[in-house]
């Protein structure tokens, strides 16, 4: 049987403890000349978005060496960067997630396809998320603040899990979870879900992820126009909200017996990831560096 192995992308280790080693190694807001070019209020905001993917990165790295059982985890970090981005990755790994990992973008140039505005500062988070049991799909998890020289900032994000043996309760939960903060804030998640369903113009539908639709694409119309504020505290609300109640379905179902059948259809899927991956999103198949996508997102394994 062939297979695709991530180790393409593998990059040093390094023998800290999540939460005691440095989070970032190039987004430091302090050191970021870039930030000396915003407002005093579009200032706040990107640190107080900084201070959010730190605190995000401390608490579900923690979270899913816990449930590795692993006091003394290895991380693997790569640090690149092209015209666009430079990004720093960080991955783990173990038995139960048997592979988790973040990718961090700091914006150079605004990416084709987002029309002519002439980018400031901006940062892409993204946490992705592979469990060893095929009865919870794998999680992809983004949240992207910019600041432009004209026009209105964006606050946007991607909260989605792409199943493989399909547990309804559990995407249902997702589903009421999302449903819920929407209905808080008075707004209607329907064209969000409509937009993580379906995707985007510019993805090829023939290769496309398969996610389920239980959470929501914000790469749309703003959420709160001209209130990126607003936006952003929404977006990062949800995100922290729906990353947490995915890992408890990954802790309640870890130990269910796994058929041939449930193994079949995690192959599948994430056979699928790859080729969106490779084929139908903009980002991975244009822009973002082969060695950081496949590092920061693939499964350990994709057999063919």
């Amino acid at each position: 049987m062939l297979g695709f192995n991530d180790m393409t992308g593998r990059a040093q280790l390094s023998g800290c403890v999540a939460g005691v080693c440095l989070l970032f190694a190039c987004s430091s807001a302090g050191a970021d000349e870039r930030l000396a070019l915003l407002s005093a209020d579009d200032l706040e905001l990107a640190n107080d978005y900084t201070r959010f993917i730190e605190s995000m990165d401390r608490k579900y790295f923690e979270r899913v060496i816990a449930l590795n059982g692993e006091s003394n985890a290895a991380f693997e970090t790569l640090s690149l960067e092209n015209e666009y981005s430079d990004y720093d990755i960080r991955v783990t790994r173990g038995p139960v997630i048997e592979k988790f990992g973040r990718m961090l973008a700091l914006g150079n140039k605004t990416s084709p396809g987002r029309g002519d505005r002439v980018l400031t500062w901006g940062r892409f988070y993204s946490l992705d998320a592979h469990p060893r049991t095929p009865h919870v799909g794998m999680l992809h998890a983004t949240i992207v603040l910019q600041f432009f020289e004209t026009g209105e900032p964006s606050a946007v994000g991607w909260l989605g899990v792409m199943p493989a043996t399909r547990i309804d309760e559990d995407l249902q939960a997702l589903k009421a979870l999302t449903d819920s903060h929407f209905a808080r804030h008075d707004k209607s998640p329907d064209l969000y879900r409509r937009l993580i369903c379906k995707g985007t113009e510019d993805t090829v539908a023939r290769w496309r992820r398969r996610p389920a639709c239980s959470g929501v694409s914000f790469y749309g119309p703003p959420l709160f126009r001209g209130d990126a504020r607003q936006s952003f505290e929404f977006v990062s609300a949800l995100f922290d909200d729906f990353v947490a109640t995915y890992l408890d379905q990954v802790e309640k179902r870890d130990a269910l017996p796994v058929t041939p059948a449930d193994q079949a259809a995690q192959d599948d899927m994430r056979r699928r990831w790859l080729l969106d991956q490779l084929y139908s999103d903009p980002y991975s198949s244009k822009i973002v560096p082969f060695e950081a996508w496949s590092l920061a997102n693939m499964p350990p394994q994709v057999k063919f």
